[in-house]
């Protein structure tokens, strides 16, 4: 393992889009829990009515243990990034033809596969590290006080990690399968922004909520909507609640999507045409 990480480091470490988009993330992640901790504080200060009745209904989001909750409701909107990312990674193998040199080398097909979930767990700690350094640093800021309940709600970590992980093992399915970047970034971004968008709102009005099973919702329902949003009335306290209690059943389906989709580029690899 550890010769087939160094073998895709020498691949990676030259290439520019790999640092842009690690750039990305690096200011990405702070810079909207930055904006939304302003527009937060911007909404509570001052003595006016309105102040007063944001404060009582949003508490502190930002605190501990809140932080844990809220930063990974906000991060997870950018996993798209690391998305394209590796979507770039796996087609770039195509276009180089460097799969095929690693075949020749005297690489089996399964460790071409196991190279690439590699890149991709690899991927998914570099972002859930940012989002946990994030989270925990303006847990600290916002509210030295809470600090002592910084271990309440660090089930969120490891949930963060799972849906980057799942929607980035969807993303490199796709350009596993399409082999060629301009396309599959194409169908990846008109499917994740417009289409399962679409198709999860009509289906929770319409259909049952059957859209909570399509690919990418089914991990984007592990992490829900921050806690002060069962504040706004009877049906969000109950909407929220109704999520909550939803996480392991998607936690659950989450896995298995997951587990698939690298049991299917195992299978496919071993059988196409190089």
């Amino acid at each position: 393992m550890l010769s087939l990480l160094k073998i895709e480091w020498l691949k990676i470490k030259k290439y520019p889009a790999f640092w842009w988009m690690l750039l990305i993330v690096t200011f990405t992640y702070p810079g909207t829990t930055l904006l939304s901790y302003y527009a937060y504080t911007k909404s509570i200060r001052g003595k006016e009515m309105t102040n007063t009745i944001a404060k009582m209904l949003l508490g502190n989001p930002f605190a501990f243990p809140e932080t844990w909750h809220s930063v990974a409701f906000l991060s997870s909107f950018f996993i798209l990034i690391p998305s394209l990312l590796v979507i770039m990674l796996v087609t770039n193998e195509y276009m180089f033809k460097t799969q095929r040199q690693n075949i020749i080398d005297g690489w089996s097909r399964a460790q071409f596969v196991t190279s690439k979930l590699a890149d991709v767990i690899i991927i998914s700690l570099v972002c859930t590290l940012m989002y946990t350094a994030v989270a925990a640093g303006i847990g600290i800021y916002s509210d030295p006080d809470n600090i002592g309940r910084w271990m309440e709600q660090l089930q969120y970590i490891p949930l963060f990690f799972l849906q980057t992980f799942a929607q980035l093992s969807l993303a490199f399915l796709l350009g596993f399968l399409i082999k060629k970047a301009f396309i599959a970034l194409g169908i990846f971004l008109f499917y994740n922004l417009i289409v399962e968008n679409i198709a999860v709102g009509y289906a929770k009005f319409k259909l049952n909520d059957i859209g909570k099973y399509l690919p990418f919702e089914i991990s984007d329902r592990i992490i829900p909507m921050p806690a002060f949003m069962n504040r706004f009335g009877k049906e969000m306290k109950e909407a929220y609640e109704k999520a909550i209690d939803a996480i392991p059943e998607q936690v659950l389906y989450t896995i298995i999507i997951t587990t698939v989709v690298w049991a299917l580029c195992y299978y496919l690899h071993k059988r196409r045409d190089l």
